[in-house]
């Protein structure tokens, strides 16, 4: 995803404002992508999320890829839906993350409505998705949830 892009939603904010969240998208950037730093906290992934997702206003399905010392290898919005639901097709998964050459792979989407708790139909396609993956020796590590500041993690939860 590209950054300009996801601040679009931003555009009234002030410019200060506007220049402030482009800074801490970069630094929050550049810190996934420093060598040697993994996924072993999710902290700052969730933050990244955070600014990237929380204010879109239709629901937006995200890929992390990662290389098998789980660094960010690249990120990827796959599928763009409308305001309560967005539909995934796991071929599409599939071909992006052996189009990156990925050894493991974050889900993440959001919630416009700003409530994080994961409905049905998110488990179910974790589930599959999930499935494809590990067909073609891709390991799903987590899907992340975003509803405003909240982020719900599946990982956490116990559902992977």
């Amino acid at each position: 995803m590209n950054t300009t892009n996801s601040l679009s939603v931003v555009a009234e904010l002030a410019p200060a404002t506007q220049r402030a969240i482009k800074h801490a998208l970069t630094l929050l950037k550049s810190q996934l992508r420093e060598p040697g730093m993994s996924f072993t906290s999710s902290s700052s992934v969730r933050d990244w999320l955070r600014l990237q997702m929380a204010l879109l206003e239709r629901e937006a399905f995200m890929l992390l890829w990662l290389d098998n010392q789980n660094r960010l290898i690249a990120h990827e919005t796959l599928f763009k839906g409308t305001i309560n639901s967005t539909e995934v097709h796991p071929r599409e998964v599939v071909k992006s993350g052996l189009k990156h050459n990925a050894a493991a792979a974050v889900l993440a989407h959001n919630h416009p409505s700003g409530q994080a708790e994961p409905s049905h139909a998110d488990r179910q396609i974790t589930k599959r998705l999930k499935s494809a993956l590990t067909l073609v020796d891709i390991r799903l590590l987590d899907h992340l949830v975003v509803g405003g500041m909240d982020v719900v993690s599946f990982a956490e939860r116990g559902w992977l």
